[in-house]
């Protein structure tokens, strides 16, 4: 590219001019879903972005900073992926209905989708099933539609009204439907069994000789289910398999899904919810070997918040959702690219 070719800087005023529809309906979206929240008894909270552990699923990368203490001693935090581990803090604590803005940070992610600094709507309630964090969910993206009047979402050829009634598609009928596979009959004992998940879905997607029943599921799911989710409507995906349940409890009865889910619009996920474990022993199982795998892969852990495993043993009974917030802002103010609804772009890009 040559100097001639290189484009003016975001804060010019034509380049801004062209992005400042997009960041004015961001605005609108923000109040309304702020006094949706109010109106329903939540208390709006502000959790710290420094952490011990920015928290510990294999895939997740967070960005890493050294503190001087007051003693001139160094202490090692990292900005977080979620405000997950203090918010629940906060539910032991006494709060029953929360929720955050929460700018939260990733590695390793920049597309039209994906920003290294991002905002990340959560809200928890306790003495709630995750039926009632769905419902809330579905709420919210009607509020951003609301807000800007665009009827509506469409992105990359898809569409999505988000006033219809959703569908709902647990994920196994999901990987029967646009697969072909029998994803419950690959887990025992709320266990994958590689082998049979590789065998099913073998012609389908390419799967390497290190591949974990993880990586297969993560393949099929992204390269046959997600395009077909959310197309005409939103689909809210349930039932997520005991091996993906990452914080969610397991559903009572089959241990094979846990009480997970995701909704999507135009193929694009929005949010992901639980049923949130309240187990001690078993979250520390699943960060431990999260952070085994991530060892393996790449050659790097994060360390476990032993106050947070701890908090876990007292939680009540509750549920909670992330969403986008930024990818909710991008469908319903119409934009085709995420950057262009933030009020800056990530540092160092023009």
């Amino acid at each position: 590219m040559t100097v001639q070719d290189k484009p003016s800087p975001w804060w010019t005023a034509a380049r801004y001019a062209d992005r400042r529809p997009f960041l004015l309906a961001r605005s609108a979206i923000t109040k309304a879903v702020r006094a949706w929240f109010e109106e329903q008894g939540f208390a709006e909270v502000e959790t710290g972005v420094l952490q011990i552990s920015p928290g510990n699923e294999t895939h997740l990368h967070a960005p890493r900073t050294e503190l001087i203490l007051a003693d001139g001693s160094h202490a090692t935090r990292f900005l977080r992926t979620s405000p997950e581990f203090a918010c629940k803090k906060l539910l032991v604590a006494g709060e029953a209905k929360i929720y955050e803005f929460a700018r939260v940070f990733r590695d390793r992610e920049r597309g039209d989708l994906h920003l290294p600094e991002f905002t990340m709507l959560e809200w928890y309630r306790a003495n709630a099933g995750y039926d009632a964090i769905m419902a809330d969910t579905i709420v919210v993206i009607a509020h951003a539609a609301q807000a800007t009047g665009i009827g509506p979402f469409s992105f990359r050829g898809r569409t999505a009204d988000p006033f219809a009634e959703p569908e709902l598609l647990t994920v196994a009928a999901a990987f029967e439907r646009f697969s072909a596979i029998d994803l419950l009959a690959t887990i025992a004992g709320g266990e994958g069994d590689r082998a049979a998940l590789a065998a099913a879905a073998s012609g389908r997607v390419r799967i390497a000789d290190d591949d974990t029943w993880s990586d297969i599921f993560s393949k099929v799911l992204v390269e046959h289910v997600e395009p077909n989710l959310g197309q005409g409507r939103l689909t809210v995906l349930f039932e997520y398999p005991s091996p993906e349940a990452a914080l969610a409890r397991t559903k009572s009865g089959d241990p094979r899904v846990a009480e997970r889910f995701e909704v999507y619009a135009c193929g694009v996920e929005l949010a992901n919810g639980f049923g949130e474990l309240t187990d001690a022993a078993e979250q520390r199982h699943r960060f431990t070997a999260a952070m085994d795998e991530k060892a393996r892969r790449y050659g790097e852990r994060y360390p476990l918040d032993e106050d947070f495993i701890a908090a876990v043993g007292q939680m009540p009974e509750a549920s909670g959702v992330a969403l986008g917030f930024d990818r909710l802002v991008m469908l319903a103010s119409g934009a085709p690219r995420i950057d262009q609804v933030v009020w800056t772009p990530p540092a160092g890009e023009t």
